[in-house]
This record gives C-alpha cells, sequence and structure tokens, in this order.
C-alpha cells in the first residue's frame, strides 16, 4: 500500500459541496427516517429531507477528510453478509440462552490484532462486532493495533479470533484499504 497524505484525500470545496457536505449520508438519513416511520406522507418527506440536509451540514466540521471507499460493490456485499450474520448470531444466542446452562458457556475475552489502519475501518469492524450478537468490542489498545473483545461462547477462542479476521477484518480491509 503506498502512502498518502491526507491533503490528496480532501475533496475540492465548491458550492454544491458547502451545501451537501455528505451526499450519500443525506440520502440515507432520509431513507431511514422514511421507513422508521409507519406511514408516508408529505410532512414526513419534508422532515426527512431538512434531517438528511441538517445533519451532514451540522456534522461536516466533524470529518475534515472524507474516508476513502476503494469499491461501494464490496462495500454492499459487506452490508448483506453482516446483515445476514446478525440474524444467524440472533438464532444462535437465543438457543444458548433457552436451552444451554450459564455453566456449560465458553465466555471469554480475546485480544484481536489489527491489520487495519485507518480509523473508518478500525471503526466499521469494531462496530461490526458488537452488532452481531454475542461478541462486544469492549477497547481498543491505546496504539490501535489490537481490538478487546467478549465472547458469549468461544470454545476456540483462537478460531474465533480467525474467524473475525477472515470474515470481517479481511473484507473491511478490501473496502478501505
Amino acid at each position: 500500500m503506498t502512502d498518502m497524505n491526507e491533503a490528496s484525500l480532501e475533496q475540492p470545496e465548491t458550492p454544491a459541496r458547502r451545501l451537501f457536505p455528505h451526499p450519500l449520508l443525506s440520502f440515507v438519513l432520509v431513507v431511514v427516517w422514511i421507513l422508521l416511520q409507519n406511514s408516508f406522507s408529505f410532512a414526513h418527506l419534508l422532515l426527512a429531507l431538512f434531517l438528511g440536509w441538517g445533519i451532514p451540514c451540522l456534522t461536516a466540521s466533524f470529518w475534515p477528510t472524507r474516508p476513502h471507499i476503494r469499491s461501494y460493490r464490496k462495500a454492499l456485499a459487506y452490508t448483506l453478509l453482516v446483515c445476514g450474520d446478525i440474524v444467524v448470531a440472533n438464532l444462535t444466542v437465543a438457543k444458548l440462552i433457552l436451552f444451554r446452562s450459564p455453566g456449560s458457556l465458553h465466555t471469554c475475552w480475546v485480544r484481536v490484532p489489527l491489520d487495519l489502519t485507518t480509523p473508518e475501518a478500525i471503526t466499521l469492524f469494531a462496530g461490526t462486532i458488537t452488532m452481531t450478537p454475542g461478541t462486544v468490542s469492549a477497547d481498543l489498545s491505546a496504539d490501535g493495533r489490537s481490538l478487546l473483545v467478549h465472547c458469549l461462547d468461544a470454545p476456540d477462542p483462537e478460531g474465533t479470533v480467525a474467524m473475525m479476521k477472515t470474515r470481517y477484518e479481511a473484507r473491511v480491509k478490501e473496502i478501505f484499504e
């Protein structure tokens, strides 16, 4: 991977960019707001458009550089993979809670060494672990090179770490780095 300075990743400031600093975020906010409503109305659409415009404008100063996504196709595939894994993990955790005694669970803390280097990639990886029931990202090491993760049931901690790295971290790396 070649080193790129942060200035080369910044987008040029244009009037359209000032008005809509994060168009993809605006779109996602509008869609999510509409989906969260039980019914569609013009008022909900206006409020969604206002939120989709206002939130990115208010938070633009917190995003000095935009994350560089190398492949939107891989990002979509990753999203679908994680959504499927969340459903499966929910069923697995429900089965563990309902049908296994607490003493038979192999709860443990594992340290996941990181190959990721960008904050956005690390955040997505840690968030994925947390969103998947049965695991929680608890801490990022001070040097940013490992995550501390709690696992509800991991009879093979090394295998669990290997699975997280191959199933999620490698894909996140393909998206961002």
